[in-house]
């Protein structure tokens, strides 16, 4: 399990930071385009995380595991539980990831919980990374929610981008 967190985490932030490198720099300060309902919006933020290894099933080659425990700040203010499998190949630079997180908390003020799933690989040192509401799993005032989310790492601090839509959203 040791070997599996001493690549795992290097693998995942040199991911998170290469994807994230085509994302303008914005602060933590949260954006929001408002006006007409069923429309795209935009906000960012900050989120914590702790990611706690888990025994490794069916030997060394075999995907490691990981619990996730997230703290969205700003206009997502959630928290997530999760799990993640990874894999690293034998060539260098290779690697790939899968998880689910149930995000439960407030989106601009409306409750509820909803689902992402992410897929993250790199190829040779060149990463990419996909985050997206699962569709039909927003609750409450959530229902109907779909989007997608982008991670970035700046000085250490997880960061989101969350452009999403909601049905008859109106301010």
């Amino acid at each position: 399990m040791k070997s599996m967190t001493r690549w795992l985490s290097p693998i995942l932030l040199t991911m998170w930071l290469a994807s994230m490198n085509s994302i303008s720099a914005q602060a933590a300060e949260t954006k929001t385009k408002k006006n007409a309902p069923n429309m795209t919006r935009n906000i960012s933020g900050e989120f914590d995380l702790k990611m706690v290894p888990q025994p490794q099933d069916g030997g060394p080659a075999a995907p490691g595991r990981m619990l996730l425990d997230k703290r969205f700040h700003g206009a997502l203010d959630a928290t997530s539980v999760g799990q993640m499998l990874a894999l690293m190949t034998a060539t260098k630079g290779s690697a790939g990831y899968v998880a689910m997180e149930l995000v439960t908390g407030s989106l601009v003020g409306k409750r509820g919980s909803f689902t992402l799933q992410h897929s993250g690989t790199m190829t040779r040192g060149t990463p990419t990374l996909s985050v997206s509401v699962v569709p039909d799993s927003g609750t409450e005032a959530l229902h109907g929610l779909s989007g997608l989310m982008k991670i970035r790492i700046e000085g250490g601090q997880h960061f989101y981008d969350f452009e999403y839509t909601l049905p008859d959203e109106t301010e």
